[in-house]
């Protein structure tokens, strides 16, 4: 559990929080002080992330949300404004991820349409909705999860392209809602070991090579970096986007280990 208390009072709105890294921010910003609105598509396992925080002793409520309905959207940005007296932070997790077809030219509009629409739009949505609110806190924050894929080709062409998006949409929005006491910043996960890689254990442990600090990351490691973007100790933080992958984009190991192997051969 967090030592601080950096987020006592806040009020704080998760989306696509009932699992992996979305549930890791609520429970660390819960830990933190703050009264969090767990939202999601999937009702109840957004409750049981939800509950498993209130058995802890912290403040957590749960709620049905798809970041694709706007209507949705707003009654889930009312709903944690009632509870909590206010919105201090909002952190866009839910994200669509469609694998790619063999060939490039075969996937689907729908698949490309829903994984823009909710990852990238979805945050879009969020952050509309959220804005006046965040504004009237005071100490308002904002900060989305993007992925590594904006930067490097791991495949998932659409989703790559929403998560690219997203840095740009942080950027420009830092930029126009500065002037209301509104932060907005992004960090930028490499590999997270999530209940998307279940059952890919090998894959994971294949992976740890790639890695400089020798491991992929757990959603811990991401919660920490969202709970430092949205508390006052980034004050003078915005409009960024904050990598935490282990080092996979800094260098290209792949390409070291073969010069390497040539160079001993």
């Amino acid at each position: 559990m967090a030592d601080t208390k950096r987020f006592e009072g806040y009020g704080v709105v998760v989306t696509g929080a009932a699992r992996g890294i979305g549930a890791a921010v609520a429970r660390r910003l819960a830990e933190e002080g703050a009264r969090v609105l767990v939202t999601d598509v999937d009702p109840p396992e957004a409750e049981k992330t939800a509950t498993a925080l209130r058995e802890q002793g912290l403040a957590a409520e749960a709620l049905a949300c798809d970041v694709g309905d706007l209507a949705s959207v707003e009654a889930a940005v009312a709903h944690a404004v009632h509870a909590f007296g206010s919105l201090d932070v909002l952190v866009n997790c839910a994200a669509s991820c469609t694998p790619d077809t063999p060939l490039f030219e075969d996937g689907p509009d729908d698949a490309w349409a829903r994984d823009l629409d909710i990852t990238l739009t979805g945050t879009y949505r969020c952050c509309r909705a959220a804005l006046p609110h965040l504004a009237a806190s005071g100490r308002g924050a904002v900060v989305n999860i993007g992925s590594v894929n904006a930067l490097q080709d791991f495949g998932n062409h659409a989703y790559s392209a929403a998560k690219a998006g997203l840095v740009s949409l942080t950027r420009t929005m830092a930029a126009h809602v500065a002037a209301r006491g509104v932060r907005v910043n992004l960090v930028v996960p490499g590999t997270v070991r999530t209940s998307a890689w279940e059952g890919r254990d090998d894959e994971l442990e294949a992976m740890r090579a790639l890695y400089p600090l020798g491991r992929v990351g757990e959603p811990a490691d991401i919660a920490a970096a969202v709970a430092f973007l949205a508390s006052r100790d980034a004050a003078w933080v915005t409009g960024t986007s904050l990598t935490v992958d282990g080092g996979v984009t800094a260098v290209n190991t792949g390409f070291l280990t073969a010069t390497r192997q040539n160079r001993d051969a």
